[in-house]
């Protein structure tokens, strides 16, 4: 039985929300190794899937492959809807694992469209691909107005800089037990608030902040210098949404992330997409202070939730037979 497992990715923002400019998007983000999804599929005569996230997906590769049906089973997952990236590693996951259930091959990128993903961002599909840290090109400004090409009417966003995350830099992933971040019809209302009111001056700032600072620390491995960058990254990208989230953090995410970047063990932090998950960086070496930072942070903020202190993940999903 074909078995596809991923796993989670944050992703720190975007390149440009303005139409001044060439290119929308592009996305900044990371593949993590963990929390972790798991999809088993066999071949079927009809869609067999008692997954109600994950059912709307077998149907779409059904039909986009022509292949009778499915019986596909999650067997681990993670939240939906907190900044995790959990739908497009479920559609893809899914997606490859019916593919091989038929012993056939498919490029992931070339049918991620079909399964409504890669629209705005494509650090999902990249960190499905080959984990890492992830910079995409964005879209084509004409073809991403206000309103969006029709679903499925786009190609992922390509590529522009891959690199393997220190294998000893761990991150803190706070997730507080709050309203699911905004996703499908909402979301999409919010970008296109953001999108018609975006100062195309700050997009010139993440551009210098970007080639200045975020790439030449991951290329050179400097973890204090990298975390900064991606959490000033992270505010920039919070005055195009401060309108549509309450704040250039979505509440208590601003609290979550004073608390977290005033503890000596974390260098930066951040909220991951539209929250409310949080992320923190520092190393393997400060594991338990980290995790306490993470847990203080929280009561700090007077709310429940998890922590999790995880490696970076430098491969792709995983398959196995």
């Amino acid at each position: 039985m074909p078995t596809v497992t991923t796993a989670a990715r944050l992703h720190f923002g975007f390149q440009n929300l303005s139409l001044a400019h060439e290119r929308l998007y592009g996305g900044v983000g990371l593949a993590l190794d963990e929390p972790r999804l798991t999809v088993e599929a066999t071949r079927a005569d009809r869609v067999q899937c008692d997954d109600p996230a994950t059912e709307p997906y077998v149907r779409r590769v059904v039909d986009a492959l022509d292949v009778p049906g499915a019986a596909v089973s999650v067997d681990e997952r993670f939240p939906r809807h907190v900044g995790l990236g959990s739908g497009t590693q479920l559609s893809l996951a899914t997606l490859i694992a019916i593919v091989r259930a038929y012993e056939r091959t498919a490029d992931a990128r070339t049918y991620a469209p079909q399964l409504g993903r890669g629209g705005r961002s494509g650090v999902g599909v990249a960190a499905f691909e080959s984990g890492g840290f992830i910079v995409d090109g964005g879209h084509p400004t004409e073809r991403f107005t206000a309103e969006p090409p029709a679903e499925g009417d786009w190609d992922v966003p390509p590529v522009l800089a891959h690199h393997d995350v220190p294998a000893h830099w761990r991150f803190v992933v706070v997730v507080p037990d709050t309203d699911p971040g905004q996703s499908g019809d909402a979301e999409d209302q919010s970008m296109r608030q953001a999108v018609e009111r975006a100062d195309p001056g700050i997009a010139d700032q993440i551009s210098t902040l970007l080639t200045r600072r975020v790439l030449p620390a991951i290329a050179t491995r400097d973890h204090s210098d990298f975390g900064q960058a991606a959490a000033r990254l992270g505010r920039l990208n919070g005055a195009w949404y401060a309108d549509e989230q309450g704040g250039v953090y979505r509440p208590p995410a601003g609290e979550l992330v004073d608390s977290l970047s005033s503890a000596p063990v974390i260098s930066g932090a951040g909220q991951s997409s539209w929250g409310p998950t949080v992320w923190g960086l520092t190393t393997a070496d400060y594991e338990s202070e980290a995790r306490e930072a993470g847990v203080l942070a929280l009561d700090a903020a007077g709310v429940e939730g998890t922590v999790r202190v995880v490696a970076p993940r430098n491969t792709g999903a995983s398959l196995t037979e």
